[in-house]
């Protein structure tokens, strides 16, 4: 072989992102797995929103949320319905399969009478004062990370996988916000019960943490679950979301997902 042309190949490999050697067949073959988990394919729910500050300080809010399986796709559609300075706000979400189309997403502010399109840049922040972004609402593109499984574990008496994942561009980890995830899956059923995030700003983590699941129809519901933003061993914010009056399946028309009726309301 040419040796200028040698030279160029080496200094190419060099120059690939270290993750492009990463990824472990086993941790994608799980998170695939994960991914394609029944979900039903319409769901409502109760759900409600409970806010802590460091100082143990409580903001509760109460929504009503659907989802439904479009194609491919998911639409899916929150609105909160108390206290009374964020009722009427609604927050609507395209979750598209295709790894090519960025998500849409848009929230309506009834005291503006506006709704404003979330962009890319703004999904790593903070969802309605939440410890989620709005990069959390949505799943993720298996294409977008590297998986490598690290160990296997128990939580709660139920056997997981613990996986690392790891971005495959700034521009991911821009719009999440997340550098790097561990994440626990539930070996008996696919559902992820627990996660790591590292923050790319502030040197700060967030805590993950199903704290109650239950089969409903057929399909693993999350009933209780909690994010815990941390800056070193100190809590700075949590999160706790309870859903309640769960229905799975039930025909859901495709006008209820549209910007029209986010703006319209309940």
């Amino acid at each position: 072989m040419n040796k200028m042309i040698l030279i160029a190949l080496l200094l190419c490999v060099t120059l690939l992102p270290v993750s492009a050697f990463a990824d472990d067949a086993k941790a994608r073959s799980i998170m695939e797995k994960v991914d394609a988990r029944d979900d039903g394919e319409t769901m409502i729910t109760d759900m409600e929103m409970i806010l802590i500050d460091r100082n143990g300080s409580e903001r509760r809010r109460t929504l009503q949320t659907y989802s439904k399986d479009v194609g491919v796709d998911t639409h899916k559609l929150m609105f909160f319905l108390h206290p009374a300075d964020v009722k009427g706000t609604g927050f609507l979400t395209y979750d598209y399969d295709d790894v090519a189309k960025d998500d849409d997403q848009w929230l309506y502010l009834p005291a503006l009478k506006k709704t404003k399109r979330i962009a890319s840049s703004d999904k790593s922040g903070s969802f309605m004062g939440s410890d989620f972004t709005y990069a959390d609402m949505t799943s993720r593109d298996l294409e977008d990370y590297d998986f490598k499984l690290l160990k296997e574990a128990e939580v709660r008496g139920n056997k997981v996988w613990i996986i690392e994942s790891t971005p495959r561009s700034e521009q991911v980890i821009d719009e999440t916000g997340y550098t790097k995830s561990i994440g626990f899956v539930r070996q008996d059923n696919y559902v992820l019960v627990r996660a790591l995030h590292y923050l790319k700003k502030g040197g700060k983590k967030k805590y993950f943490d199903v704290q109650k699941s239950e089969l409903i129809d057929g399909v693993w519901v999350n009933l209780e679950m909690t994010m815990t933003t941390k800056q070193a061993k100190q809590t700075t914010h949590k999160t706790i979301l309870r859903n309640s009056k769960v229905v799975i399946n039930k025909q859901l028309d495709d006008g209820l997902f549209t910007i029209r009726h986010l703006e319209k309301g309940l």
